[in-house]
């Protein structure tokens, strides 16, 4: 069985399959909320614009996970019939499903589209992106929206799908996935990360894509931008540290001031889906980010590497100070964002004796995995946990009363582990966000020495 690592590793395999159409007229469109971060990556592989379809499953109304049908944008309607004559569901409890859906379509309509303009379909390809297909219907629907806007060839591309069902769709010209198990019970059974993708999630990666494609002239990707204030950096660096070499991505303002450099947890990457709504928040800001993996994909094969906190700093604090050895970060304030095993890291890494770190943040971490190290940073340090993530905010609870340096407990009510609920993790992200700008930006502040 297919087994993706997350939405962003089916996206650039998917992107791979489809490298033949780069260079053509074309749009991606993401179906939200999953299907978005698999199409920002298809896009970026194609070097095309990225856009989305809303569309909206029409769950039965004692079984929301089954589609009997699916609704999108501009009054478009699928109705699966065999569905519909098996449940039993009347016109009645149809139309209230549907009124329901109606209603968070058109908010979402509204909110993914302020302040950004529909791209323009007309006479082009569409490239229509899902995380998977299951019955179809929302693929079908959002088929239909790309026609009636004008497409001119509509290509439905996905990661996994059922064949029979993939067999079934008519509306698309043309289907691509790249797997169709022959036991298909659920899309998310194909992932070993299929989180859920928040609405504010969607908007920083449409946000992202319009940044990008207005950069992507060659000279926007050199080390060494020409731009003047308000240009911005997006390299992917390699680093050296003793005898390997770590793979990141660099994101700079131009000129930058501070930089985070991101150490993820167990399992996860430095294509996190949750890391990166965080870095594109304290983008936003004007901080710099560096989304780093820690271990090669060899060594992470080996649990046991997961939890070598002190092989973890060492490369947390290789990567620093190859920072310090760039032009153009070499004057810069330093801050870790560390999450789940990455914090115990992050500390252990700002506790050693040369460390030049200037604030720390730990979401959702396991500060007491850096043990009696924690008494020795300085850095300012903010530790956000779950309220109801009650091992580990008892954990850090306990790890706050070792730590000597100014130091916050920040709890946001109503999430898990994973800031998995609705709003959680923005809240974390906006957390994080203050605090870095209080210690990486003051006002009026220059570059440290």
């Amino acid at each position: 069985m297919t087994i993706f690592e997350d939405r962003v590793d089916a996206g650039r395999q998917l992107g791979r399959r489809l490298s033949d159409l780069r260079g053509q007229d074309m749009v991606v469109l993401g179906l939200p909320r999953g299907g978005v971060p698999v199409a920002f990556e298809v896009a970026a592989a194609l070097d095309a614009p990225l856009d989305v379809i809303v569309v909206r499953k029409l769950g039965l109304p004692y079984q929301p996970e089954l589609a009997m049908g699916a609704i999108g944008e501009g009054g478009a309607r699928v109705l699966e019939e065999r569905v519909l004559a098996s449940s039993r569901v009347s016109d009645s409890e149809l139309k209230a499903v549907e009124d329901r859906e109606r209603t968070v379509l058109e908010n979402r309509v509204a909110r993914f589209r302020k302040g950004r303009t529909r791209q323009d379909l007309t006479g082009r390809i569409a490239v229509i992106v899902d995380d998977g297909i299951a019955t179809g219907s929302t693929a079908r629907v959002a088929c239909r929206v790309a026609r009636q806007l004008g497409a001119a060839r509509v290509i439905l591309a996905v990661p996994v799908a059922p064949a029979d069902t993939l067999g079934s769709l008519t509306e698309p010209d043309e289907v691509v996935c790249l797997a169709t198990p022959h036991h298909f019970s659920a899309v998310g059974y194909h992932y070993r990360d299929f989180s859920p993708t928040e609405d504010d999630e969607v908007v920083q990666l449409l946000d992202a894509a319009a940044k990008r494609l207005e950069s992507s002239q060659p000279a926007a990707r050199r080390a060494e931008p020409a731009g003047g204030p308000g240009a911005e950096l997006e390299e992917e660096v390699e680093i050296p540290s003793r005898g390997i070499r770590l793979q990141g991505q660099l994101h700079l303002p131009v000129p930058a001031r501070g930089v985070v450099v991101f150490a993820h947890g167990s399992g996860s990457s430095r294509h996190s889906p949750r890391n990166r709504y965080v870095a594109g928040v304290l983008q936003q800001a004007g901080l710099g980010t560096l989304l780093l993996d820690l271990l090669t994909p060899a060594e992470e094969r080996n649990r046991a590497n997961v939890f070598d906190i002190e092989l973890l700093a060492r490369r947390l604090s290789a990567a620093t100070g190859w920072l310090s050895t760039r032009r153009d970060t070499a004057s810069c304030t330093i801050g870790y964002f560390g999450a789940s095993t990455g914090a115990g890291a992050a500390l252990w890494a700002a506790s050693e004796p040369t460390a030049r770190i200037d604030a720390v943040v730990s979401r959702g971490g396991r500060p007491d995995l850096a043990g009696p190290r924690l008494s020795a940073v300085r850095a300012p340090t903010l530790l956000i946990v779950g309220s109801y993530d009650y091992e580990v905010l008892e954990l850090n609870r306990k790890a706050k009363s070792m730590m000597r340096c100014p130091n916050q407990l920040a709890v946001v009510q109503g999430a898990t582990h994973l800031f998995e609920e609705p709003g959680t993790l923005a809240a974390a992200a906006i957390l994080a966000r203050d605090w870095f700008v209080d210690y990486l930006l003051p006002a009026n502040a220059s570059p440290k020495e």
